[in-house]
């Protein structure tokens, strides 16, 4: 017994209007909340890395200042640095996954279902 392929021929549809989309309040909203999030992260975040930087070139003896045993402030700043990395990576991931994927789903639901 042979199994025949499905059709691949889904029938006369209407291709996407991206512009349109673009337009949507839905996708206004999903921009707005991308946004809202990542542009003043990523301000704080080279804030926050400039700070450092300067830090190292003009306050060399603060930097230099022992924390506990050998470990000094730079040290200690520098290793802040990583871990802020991968904070506001696990931040915006879970940013996306409750706030931007449901939205940007519906707005794909809707894009499919009307082609």
């Amino acid at each position: 017994m042979s199994t025949a392929p499905p059709p691949t021929d889904p029938g006369p549809h209407r291709p996407p209007d991206f512009r349109e989309v673009q337009t949507s309040p839905e996708f206004s909203e999903l921009r707005r909340s991308y946004r809202s999030f990542a542009f003043p992260l990523t301000v704080a975040f080279i804030l926050w890395y400039l700070l450092y930087v300067l830090l190292s070139s003009y306050a060399g003896g603060f930097m230099g200042t022992k924390v506990l045993g050998n470990v000094n402030v730079a040290f200690v700043l520098g290793i802040a640095q990583f871990v802020t990395t991968f904070l506001i990576a696990w931040w915006y991931s879970r940013h996306a996954a409750t706030r931007l994927d449901p939205k940007a789903e519906a707005i794909k639901t809707r894009l499919e279902g009307d082609a």
